[in-house]
């Protein structure tokens, strides 16, 4: 009697003013939710885990843009990166007839300052060409010593890796002239040799030099995946100093020493083929990698293709040094991580459409239990649209709900998936904006049904109905 009196009241209210019959619909649809309280809850947990899978997607998704947009600003935008090959290849030539073996060897004087300067000079579309030269040495100062890794560079260096200076000045082009011991460490070099005082000024030993730091480098986070993906060093451990002081004052592979000779004269004289493979495989390459930038992005695969003939010419036909392209590779591993999380998307999709098909089964079964409710509002003045309305409201409540836990979900499931295994999540306004607009849309499409079947049944069989 109570409840048959509570449909009159809302009756009523729904023939004073649209918008209290609004509201008096929503309040019916909350409060069938409470009555119903464990099936409304299992029947949202299609959309809260089809929200969470979602967001959790597009976050390892955004997560893994982010990354190859790192390692891009880590390897140059728009940088062609040559790097020397030890054992030499000797071309097609060698690979086609097994009777070279008896010929006499070509000669190639490796990656050398000259070919840096001709791709300079002659490769048309080219910003500049940086050299580098790296040897392994120890870091010493006032009773610490580490082992480091000097650096010689010129003035490109910092502009083709965007580094950025905490302190100090880079190199001039007087330190280059005249190949001064100066220095600019890295930011762990600073924080363990220069703990408590300003490192600008002072000097550090490096291998058998005293170098005089003339600036700081700040802080560059990599990964250490990035460091074993990418081939890259930690830059915070480098001591950088100028290409030619490297050259002059520690080692110079293209020049011939005495003890290359003598080294050479006991290779000569050995029979042994182990000896034949480690004289094959002696760096006599001048520097250790070569980045050429170019200006247009669009003609880089065409000038690493010119710059590839032009050293093979200059090497004597001999392919001892390697040409990489890197935004192509960072680009085709976008676009496989680009499908991959296409495919992870459509799958977590999947679980809102199984959502949505929970909703309007539930509602469905609301219906027939709810066939003489619906009678009696009808019969008090009820319109059909009211009756939708009502349903309606009831699906979407539902669905918002589990919007509103699914996004919850998400965050959490992206944290533990960051913390354990490793992978970068970035979760967005946007990600969490479509998700629950589309969990609403999950619940207004698949509650439309029921809602307009309860709308259309006969109010005379309803009121019947026990």
């Amino acid at each position: 009697m109570i409840a048959g009196n509570k449909e009159v009241l809302i009756a009523l209210l729904l023939r004073l003013k649209p918008s209290v019959g609004f509201i008096s619909n929503l309040f019916t649809a909350i409060e069938a939710i409470k009555r119903n309280k464990l099936r409304s809850m299992l029947t949202s947990l299609g959309i809260v885990f089809g929200v969470a899978s979602v967001i959790s997607m597009l976050a390892i998704g955004r997560g893994a843009q982010q990354e190859i947009l790192d390692q891009m600003k880590l390897l140059g935008a728009n940088n062609i990166i040559i790097t020397p090959i030890i054992e030499q290849d000797e071309g097609k030539v060698e690979e086609e007839n097994n009777q070279k073996l008896n010929e006499k060897k070509k000669f190639s004087p490796g990656l050398t300052l000259q070919d840096c300067a001709a791709i300079e000079q002659t490769v048309p579309f080219i910003s500049y060409a940086s050299p580098e030269v790296v040897l392994e040495t120890n870091a010493i100062r006032e009773g610490l010593k580490r082992s480091t890794k000097l650096v010689g560079v010129d003035s490109n260096f910092f502009i083709s890796s965007d580094y950025q200076l905490e302190k100090g000045s880079f190199f001039s082009s007087m330190h280059f002239e005249r190949s001064l011991p100066v220095a600019v460490i890295g930011h762990s070099i600073k924080t363990k040799f220069f703990t408590r005082e300003d490192p600008i000024g002072k000097q550090i030993k490096c291998g058998k030099l005293w170098l005089t730091v003339i600036g700081v480098m700040k802080e560059r986070n990599i990964s250490k995946q990035n460091i074993q993906h990418l081939g890259l060093r930690d830059y915070n451990f480098d001591i950088y100093s100028p290409v030619t002081t490297v050259l002059l004052r520690y080692k110079n592979r293209s020049l011939v020493t005495k003890r290359d000779v003598q080294n050479a004269s006991r290779g000569n004289n050995s029979n042994n083929g182990d000896d034949d493979q480690q004289k094959k495989a002696i760096n006599y390459h001048q520097i250790d990698r070569m980045v050429v930038s170019v200006q247009n992005t669009e003609q880089i695969r065409t000038i690493a293709e010119v710059i590839s003939r032009m050293l093979q010419r200059r090497h004597n036909g001999i392919v001892d040094f390697s040409v990489t392209v890197p935004e192509e590779l960072l680009k085709q591993e976008q676009r496989t991580k680009e499908i991959f999380n296409i495919v992870l998307g459509a799958i977590a999709s999947i679980s809102l459409i199984v959502g949505g098909i929970g909703i309007m089964n539930i509602m469905l079964a609301s219906v027939m239990e709810r066939t003489k409710e619906i009678g009696i509002r009808r019969a008090v003045g009820a319109t059909r649209k009211d009756i939708i309305i009502q349903f309606l409201a009831e699906a979407t409540t539902i669905s918002v709900t589990g919007g509103f836990t699914g996004i919850i979900l998400g965050f959490i499931i992206s944290i533990v998936i960051e913390k354990t295994a490793g992978i970068i999540t970035i979760i967005t306004l946007m990600s969490v904006l479509v998700s629950f607009a589309i969990s609403i849309t999950i619940g207004i499409a698949f509650g439309f049904f029921p809602a307009k079947r309860a709308a259309q049944q006969d109010v005379i069989q309803s009121l019947r109905y026990e």
